[in-house]
């Protein structure tokens, strides 16, 4: 299966950034949008609220005139950060009010977070997704579907 450029470069930064305890999900440069986007935060400017899938101005102008960041849409990179966060067990948006875990950065929750961003970027470009393991275990008359040599 071809990996489209976009996903393999996401998925790149993101398996560094869990691997090398660089992921925050309260920080905008070291959570999931902020490692894809090389640790920038320029894309928090998008929307008013962390969290948020809402554009705010600038994020409408982007959108509206068909801007790419590192691949994504403006908001496309709004629907990824949401995912990682929810994943992680954030209630949206994040506004110190709503429920978010005790330790977000826990493995375990990190883990789910990207479980959720991975899950929907293969959705972006059409693809399985690449963390479903269901696949390893499927078997037919009592042979397995995949066979690893």
């Amino acid at each position: 299966m071809k990996i489209p450029q976009r996903l393999e470069s996401a998925l790149t930064k993101l398996y560094k950034a869990f691997h090398n305890d660089e992921l925050d999900p309260e920080f905008c440069t070291k959570c999931a949008v902020g490692n894809i986007c090389d640790n920038n935060d320029s894309w928090q400017y998008l929307t008013d609220f962390h969290g948020s899938v809402v554009l705010n101005y600038v994020g409408l102008v982007n959108q509206n005139f068909n801007r790419k960041f590192h691949g994504y849409s403006p908001l496309e990179l709004l629907q990824i950060e949401a995912y990682f966060l929810a994943g992680c067990g954030y209630e949206l948006p994040i506004d110190g009010k709503n429920k978010k875990p005790n330790n977000p950065k826990d493995k375990a929750i990190l883990f789910n977070g990207l479980c959720a961003v991975v899950s929907y970027l293969c959705e972006l470009d059409q693809i399985d997704n690449i963390m479903d393991y269901k696949r390893l275990f499927e078997y037919e008359n009592k042979v397995p579907l995949l066979v690893f040599e």
